[in-house]
């Protein structure tokens, strides 16, 4: 049976030999659309009366959680993932072009950027988190399909008429018709994290009558629950240890639901107050 082969060039733009940077990779091409997209449905819930920030404002709020997303996912991966070669060597957080966020350190970074973002500017915390959370899929989205076109983050070994060929999961540089298939749990994430988060997100935001802060929490709730489906078909990382049996996804995955329990919670309390 022939297998798709993922055998993509990783980079959109290649550079002369000598220059600084190899080239720019679909990776980074992906976050900088993901960004621009959020920033494009923020000016539309502006619009709409669906934001409590006016369109002048949305650009200030992006920058703030760039920043939050870029330093908060990798710090995460350097601390969650890499963590012995980050304590050896910690000039590696900022070597970014050679890849390695963590999603789960995004989410604390973006949180801390929400959270000074709403002291500073004093706009309502719940609200923007709801807005950041309805915004954030299709980012998430181009970064698994990027994910894809690298050829890494590739799944388990299997046999399934749609399982694949990725040929950096062989360490030995065997032939690819020597090469076992996987999963595309890429792409598994991407529709998963992604899309199906998306389509949820917007019909809430757009149909549903939550308190401030609630979406947040069920966006918490439904991607850990979605991780944790993902991470079945996953390959752990190489070299990466497993915590008490569990990946690391799966167990970081764990307490994004317990925190979006919690945000459920605190927005329902704080609406039930005068």
């Amino acid at each position: 049976m022939d297998r798709y082969v993922v055998n993509f060039d990783p980079f959109a733009i290649r550079f002369p030999d000598g220059f600084f940077l190899e080239g720019i990779r679909w990776y980074g091409l992906a976050y900088m659309a993901g960004f621009l997209i959020a920033l494009w449905l923020f000016n539309l819930y502006s619009s709409k009366g669906k934001s409590p920030l006016s369109k002048d404002d949305n650009s200030v709020f992006m920058t703030y959680l760039l920043f939050g997303v870029i330093i908060g996912g990798r710090l995460g991966y350097m601390l969650f993932y890499s963590f012995d070669a980050f304590v050896s060597n910690p000039l590696l957080f900022f070597k970014v072009w050679k890849g390695g966020m963590a999603s789960h350190g995004a989410f604390i970074g973006t949180l801390i950027a929400i959270i000074l973002y709403s002291k500073i500017y004093k706009k309502p915390f719940g609200a923007l988190a709801d807005i950041v959370v309805s915004s954030a899929s299709p980012g998430i989205f181009l970064g698994r399909i990027a994910n894809f076109v690298n050829g890494e983050l590739w799944g388990k070994i299997s046999y399934a008429p749609w399982a694949m060929i990725f040929p950096n999961s062989d360490q030995f540089g065997r032939p690819v018709d020597q090469i076992a298939p996987r999963h595309p749990s890429q792409l598994y994430e991407a529709f998963g994290e992604g899309l199906f988060l998306f389509v949820y997100m917007q019909f809430r935001l757009w149909k549903g009558n939550a308190p401030r802060g609630q979406l947040a929490g069920e966006y918490l709730i439904l991607y850990g629950i979605v991780r944790i489906i993902c991470e079945v078909f996953r390959e752990p990382d190489v070299g990466v240890a497993l915590i008490c049996g569990l990946s690391r996804g799966t167990f970081y995955s764990i307490f994004a639901i317990l925190a979006g329990v919690g945000f459920v919670v605190w927005a329902r309390l704080a609406n039930r107050r005068p």
